[in-house]
Protein backbone atom coordinates (compact mmCIF):
# COMPACT_ATOMS: atom_id res chain seq x y z
CA UNK A 1 0.00 0.00 0.00
CA UNK A 2 1.31 3.46 -0.91
CA UNK A 3 1.88 5.79 2.05
CA UNK A 4 0.06 8.83 0.70
CA UNK A 5 0.97 11.03 3.66
CA UNK A 6 4.65 10.22 3.13
CA UNK A 7 4.31 11.29 -0.51
CA UNK A 8 2.81 14.61 0.60
CA UNK A 9 5.60 15.15 3.13
CA UNK A 10 8.19 14.50 0.41
CA UNK A 11 6.90 17.49 -1.57
CA UNK A 12 6.86 19.77 1.47
CA UNK A 13 3.56 19.26 3.33
CA UNK A 14 4.01 19.94 7.05
CA UNK A 15 1.87 19.37 10.10
CA UNK A 16 -0.30 22.46 10.55
CA UNK A 17 -2.64 21.43 13.36
CA UNK A 18 -5.49 19.17 14.38
CA UNK A 19 -9.25 19.12 14.90
CA UNK A 20 -10.92 18.67 18.28
CA UNK A 21 -14.26 19.16 19.98
CA UNK A 22 -14.11 21.57 22.91
CA UNK A 23 -17.18 22.60 24.92
CA UNK A 24 -19.34 20.84 22.34
CA UNK A 25 -17.93 22.87 19.45
CA UNK A 26 -15.66 21.76 16.60
CA UNK A 27 -12.38 23.69 16.66
CA UNK A 28 -9.14 23.57 14.73
CA UNK A 29 -5.87 24.16 16.58
CA UNK A 30 -3.32 25.48 14.08
CA UNK A 31 0.37 26.32 14.39
CA UNK A 32 2.29 29.11 12.61
CA UNK A 33 0.95 27.91 9.25
CA UNK A 34 -2.46 29.35 10.16
CA UNK A 35 -1.56 32.53 8.25
CA UNK A 36 -0.48 30.68 5.09
CA UNK A 37 -2.48 31.62 2.01
CA UNK A 38 -2.43 30.12 -1.49
CA UNK A 39 -1.92 26.83 0.32
CA UNK A 40 -2.79 23.22 -0.24
CA UNK A 41 -4.08 21.44 2.84
CA UNK A 42 -4.87 17.86 3.74
CA UNK A 43 -7.04 16.20 6.36
CA UNK A 44 -5.34 13.10 7.73
CA UNK A 45 -7.21 10.64 9.95
CA UNK A 46 -5.05 8.36 12.08
CA UNK A 47 -2.22 8.76 9.56
CA UNK A 48 -4.38 8.17 6.46
CA UNK A 49 -4.97 10.87 3.84
CA UNK A 50 -8.70 11.57 3.59
CA UNK A 51 -9.06 14.97 1.87
CA UNK A 52 -7.06 17.49 -0.15
CA UNK A 53 -8.08 21.07 -0.76
CA UNK A 54 -6.69 24.49 -1.59
CA UNK A 55 -7.28 27.99 -0.34
CA UNK A 56 -6.35 31.46 -1.50
CA UNK A 57 -7.37 32.75 1.95
CA UNK A 58 -5.44 32.03 5.12
CA UNK A 59 -5.54 28.46 6.36
CA UNK A 60 -7.25 29.74 9.55
CA UNK A 61 -10.04 31.39 7.52
CA UNK A 62 -10.52 28.27 5.38
CA UNK A 63 -10.82 26.00 8.42
CA UNK A 64 -13.54 28.29 9.82
CA UNK A 65 -15.67 27.26 6.84
CA UNK A 66 -15.48 23.64 7.99
CA UNK A 67 -16.18 24.56 11.61
CA UNK A 68 -19.39 26.44 10.80
CA UNK A 69 -20.53 25.61 7.27
CA UNK A 70 -23.25 27.67 5.65
CA UNK A 71 -26.41 25.96 4.39
CA UNK A 72 -25.28 26.00 0.74
CA UNK A 73 -21.64 24.98 1.32
CA UNK A 74 -21.92 21.29 0.48
CA UNK A 75 -18.19 20.52 0.69
CA UNK A 76 -17.91 22.23 4.07
CA UNK A 77 -21.03 20.46 5.36
CA UNK A 78 -19.81 17.05 4.15
CA UNK A 79 -16.30 17.46 5.61
CA UNK A 80 -17.63 18.89 8.88
CA UNK A 81 -19.68 15.71 9.27
CA UNK A 82 -16.67 13.50 8.41
CA UNK A 83 -14.46 15.32 10.94
CA UNK A 84 -17.10 15.21 13.71
CA UNK A 85 -17.77 11.50 13.06
CA UNK A 86 -14.06 10.64 13.17
CA UNK A 87 -13.52 12.56 16.40
CA UNK A 88 -16.59 10.89 17.97
CA UNK A 89 -15.03 7.52 17.07
CA UNK A 90 -11.86 8.50 18.94
CA UNK A 91 -9.76 9.08 15.83
CA UNK A 92 -7.14 11.81 15.44
CA UNK A 93 -7.85 14.27 12.61
CA UNK A 94 -4.79 16.29 11.63
CA UNK A 95 -4.30 19.13 9.17
CA UNK A 96 -1.21 19.26 6.96
CA UNK A 97 -0.37 22.18 4.70
CA UNK A 98 1.89 23.12 1.81
CA UNK A 99 2.12 26.92 1.70
CA UNK A 100 3.04 28.69 -1.52
CA UNK A 101 6.58 30.05 -1.16
CA UNK A 102 5.98 32.62 -3.93
CA UNK A 103 8.99 31.51 -5.95
CA UNK A 104 7.24 29.90 -8.93
CA UNK A 105 6.90 32.14 -11.98
CA UNK A 106 6.21 31.61 -15.66
CA UNK A 107 6.71 34.42 -18.15
CA UNK A 108 6.83 36.92 -15.32
CA UNK A 109 3.55 35.69 -13.80
CA UNK A 110 3.32 34.13 -10.36
CA UNK A 111 2.12 30.53 -10.43
CA UNK A 112 -0.19 29.59 -7.58
CA UNK A 113 1.32 26.33 -6.34
CA UNK A 114 -1.93 25.18 -4.73
CA UNK A 115 -3.97 25.74 -7.89
CA UNK A 116 -1.34 24.01 -10.00
CA UNK A 117 -1.01 20.88 -7.86
CA UNK A 118 -4.47 20.23 -6.43
CA UNK A 119 -6.02 18.40 -9.39
CA UNK A 120 -2.97 16.19 -9.94
CA UNK A 121 -2.69 15.23 -6.28
CA UNK A 122 -6.39 14.39 -6.04
CA UNK A 123 -6.25 12.37 -9.26
CA UNK A 124 -3.15 10.41 -8.24
CA UNK A 125 -3.81 9.94 -4.51
CA UNK A 126 -7.62 9.55 -4.65
CA UNK A 127 -8.49 10.82 -1.15
CA UNK A 128 -11.86 9.29 -0.22
CA UNK A 129 -13.47 12.52 1.01
CA UNK A 130 -12.71 14.08 -2.39
CA UNK A 131 -14.74 11.29 -4.00
CA UNK A 132 -11.57 9.39 -4.98
CA UNK A 133 -11.81 6.94 -7.89
CA UNK A 134 -11.83 3.25 -7.15
CA UNK A 135 -10.23 2.20 -10.47
CA UNK A 136 -7.95 3.96 -12.97
CA UNK A 137 -9.60 5.30 -16.11
CA UNK A 138 -9.07 3.09 -19.17
CA UNK A 139 -7.34 5.88 -21.11
CA UNK A 140 -4.99 6.73 -18.22
CA UNK A 141 -1.28 6.34 -18.82
CA UNK A 142 0.28 4.19 -16.11
CA UNK A 143 3.96 3.64 -15.29
CA UNK A 144 3.73 0.34 -17.19
CA UNK A 145 2.68 2.12 -20.39
CA UNK A 146 5.65 2.61 -22.71
CA UNK A 147 6.25 6.02 -24.24
CA UNK A 148 4.71 6.10 -27.67
CA UNK A 149 2.44 3.16 -26.89
CA UNK A 150 -1.32 3.72 -27.07
CA UNK A 151 -2.86 2.92 -23.67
Amino acid sequence: MVDKLARLKLIGFRAAGYWKVAAGELTCELNELERANNALYAFVVDGELMYLGKTVKSLRTRMTGYRRPGPTQSTNIRNNRHIVDCLAAGKRVEVYALPDNGLLHYGGFHLNLAAGLEDSLIRDLCPPWNGGRKEPQSDEITPETEIGENP
